[in-house]
């Protein structure tokens, strides 16, 4: 008998037939939300009904919030989050983050955790966590994409192909002269300060035994800051070349240089250079290097000592003849010319007119034009090849180096590259590498040093710390400037921190980080354009540029000192007799002045002496004034109005002194 619906009584809000509490027409017994016939309550929930909720969503095996392992090993990449050990252990990452809580930590869900918050967390649950190397994470990347770099090669695919050659040494020994003399061009005309400053590939021919044969030469800087390029070059080479200067014997940079060739496990012959000079003496560079293990073959050694001179251009083809005999020697230099390229980039920058381009040395395969490659984090289609010449080169083959263009950004120095099937095969790859590295990066960024914390540590006299960003126009000389510039150690007290480093040049971004992070700017061979330079003038933001390596090390090794704590020494401004003492009901005293010495300046510190003796020297020159004008200073032999703030006990014949603290510097 009620309005149309036919629902039965107690349907509605005890209307027969009526609506269902405005929560929808007819209806069963239940209203909405399991409550009869009503709407849901309304108000914040209690504690017990958000702790069931949490409850109800932790997996079934949470007894205490996580669950518990039994020594089960759990792989883990460097900077993975909660979330992703969660996915491990089938665990709700809610869960963990309650756990980490009751650690004494907070880490968010998502966010990158360092090595050690995921061992602690592992072994609070039971599980052995371990930490998969980046290189190991990277061949499972790969092996998902069914890209095995280490798979055997049939014997049937390999040819023949050219040596791998790394010139090392002792700087000013001659290497670029050298490879200057075996390429008859002059490079070191266009180095700064006579310095290689990059890594340089080049390949050659050579007769040797009635036989055109090719030989890749890599050029690697010799200052010792360069390390690390170095160590990349002897890595990626079959031969190394130690270049030795006749006049000047073994030095610390040589011994550096064989250390890295030795490690490398590479044979290794000795130009002994400038033997034209009158103080040569190539028999005491043999009887040196023999404490090094480098016997000559004279001596009954298995080591092959050229006397040259790169200037004069003196036996050169001796010299390269005993690359080949070692080569065919001592190595069996095969590699599959079919197949996708693989291989090494040993340089890249960022060119203003082309883009990302990278020098890469190819290992297996063969590079074509057009192919889809990816090269660390950078991936691409090779749009155009270019030979040490600048000549287009349409294949490349292994041995041979080549000028890469197509990539969209600029791959590190030492990163392998790949020729991968299509482009979404090579951008899969190298966004999940970037994803990897960014982790890995935040992780590593916890806890890094802010602005306030700065001004913390250095009121509270704990370690002070310099942040620096690196921009350069080539990934092999930021990363020889990084591991040159951590290496300086001024004190106990300061320690440097890179922030950030990158290819090209200074960005708006790296003026902001700069300003967030009380960072300084190194730009090497790289600059700052129009707004980025006004940004970096309105921020206070410092930006430094260098074009030779040491003398950015001898500059921020100052800057560490000049963090250490300062020595401050009273220094005297100037002085001031007061001849008449004028009564103000608005200023107090004030002091009629002439200035003896010096000069006075407002806001100084001051004290006042009255015959010969210190009557206040917490004083303060709050106000001075020529005449009726207010003045900024007074010099000396000028006469002035002083006023000491609310200090008025002074007289005629007193002597106000001004002075000011200055900070000592450091022997």
């Amino acid at each position: 008998p009620g309005g149309g619906g036919g629902a039965p009584a107690g349907a509605g809000a005890g209307r027969p037939g009526g609506r269902a509490g405005g929560c929808g027409r007819g209806g069963g017994a239940e209203g909405a939300f399991g409550r009869p016939g009503g709407r849901p309550t309304r108000g914040r929930k209690s504690k017990k009904q958000r702790r069931q909720e949490f409850d109800n969503l932790s997996a079934p095996t949470m007894g205490s919030g996580a669950p518990r392992g039994q020594g089960q090993a759990i792989r883990l990449p460097q900077g993975a989050s909660l979330s992703d050990f969660a996915d491990r252990i089938n665990a709700n990452p809610g869960s963990l983050v309650q756990e980490m809580f009751n650690l004494g930590e907070m880490v968010t869900a998502t966010q990158s955790c360092t090595n050690e918050t995921l061992m602690l967390l592992g072994e609070h649950l039971g599980f052995d966590v371990q930490i998969v190397s980046p290189e190991d994470e990277d061949r499972e990347l790969l092996a998902r994409f069914d890209i095995d770099l280490d798979a055997d090669v049939d014997e049937e695919r390999l040819v023949v192909r050219p040596p791998v050659v790394t010139v090392m040494g002792h700087v000013d020994h001659g290497k670029t002269k050298l490879l200057d003399a075996i390429r008859q061009t002059n490079v070191a005309g266009g180095e700064a300060g006579g310095i290689t400053q990059h890594i340089g590939a080049y390949q050659v021919h050579v007769q040797h035994e009635d036989e055109d044969r090719a030989v890749t030469f890599i050029d690697t800087p010799g200052h010792e800051a360069f390390t690390a390029m170095r160590a990349r070059g002897a890595q990626a080479t079959d031969i190394v070349v130690l270049v030795v200067a006749a006049d000047d014997g073994v030095m610390p940079q040589t011994i550096e240089a064989l250390n890295h060739a030795q490690a490398a496990e590479v044979p290794i012959v000795v130009a002994v250079n400038k033997i034209d000079k009158p103080e040569a003496n190539p028999a005491k560079v043999r009887q040196e290097l023999t404490q090094y293990g480098l016997v000559a073959e004279e001596y009954g050694g298995e080591t092959m000592f050229v006397d040259i001179s790169a200037k004069s251009r003196i036996n050169i083809d001796g010299l390269l003849e005993a690359i080949l005999l070692t080569a065919d020697a001592a190595l069996d230099l095969r590699a599959p010319i079919d197949g996708p390229a693989q291989g090494i980039a040993i340089e890249s920058h960022l060119d203003r007119g082309r883009g990302p381009v990278a020098t890469v040395l190819v290992e297996k395969g063969t590079l074509n034009v057009g192919d889809s490659i990816v090269a660390g984090r950078a991936y691409g289609r090779v749009r155009a090849m270019l030979d040490e010449n600048g000549k287009p080169v349409p294949h490349a083959g292994p041995a041979r180096p080549v000028l890469v263009l197509g990539l969209t950004s600029v791959p590190g120095a030492g990163d392998t590259f790949l020729a991968a099937d299509d482009d979404r095969t090579a951008r899969q790859i190298a966004e999940q590498r970037q994803a990897r590295r960014r982790a890995a990066e935040m992780a590593a960024r916890t806890g890094r040093v802010t602005l306030e914390t700065l001004f913390d540590q250095l009121k509270q006299g704990e370690k002070t710390t310099l942040n620096l960003i690196l921009k350069g126009d080539g990934s092999g000389s930021v990363e020889a400037l990084e591991d040159a510039l951590v290496k300086i150690v001024v004190s106990d007290e300061v320690q440097l921190r890179i922030i950030h480093r990158g290819v090209g040049a200074v960005t708006q971004d790296d003026v902001n980080l700069a300003s967030a992070s009380d960072a300084i700017i190194i730009g090497f061979n790289v600059r700052a354009e129009g707004r980025t330079r006004d940004l970096a003038d309105r921020e206070g933001v410092e930006i430094r540029y260098y074009t030779v390596i040491y003398q950015a090390i001898e500059e921020i090794e100052s800057s560490l000192k000049g963090l250490l704590k300062p020595v401050y020494e009273e220094v005297e401004l100037g002085s001031a007799e007061i001849r008449e003492v004028f009564r103000s009901s608005r200023f107090g005293n004030i002091a009629g002045c002439i200035v003896r010495t010096g000069l006075i300046r407002r806001n100084t510190k001051a004290r006042l002496v009255r015959d010969g003796a210190v009557v206040n020297d917490n004083l303060t020159i709050a106000g001075l004034r020529r005449f009726k004008d207010d003045a900024t200073e007074v010099r000396e032999g000028f006469e002035c109005g002083i006023t000491l703030g609310t200090y008025n006990d002074i007289q005629i014949g007193d002597v106000i002194e001004t002075w000011e603290l200055r900070e000592k510097p450091r022997v």
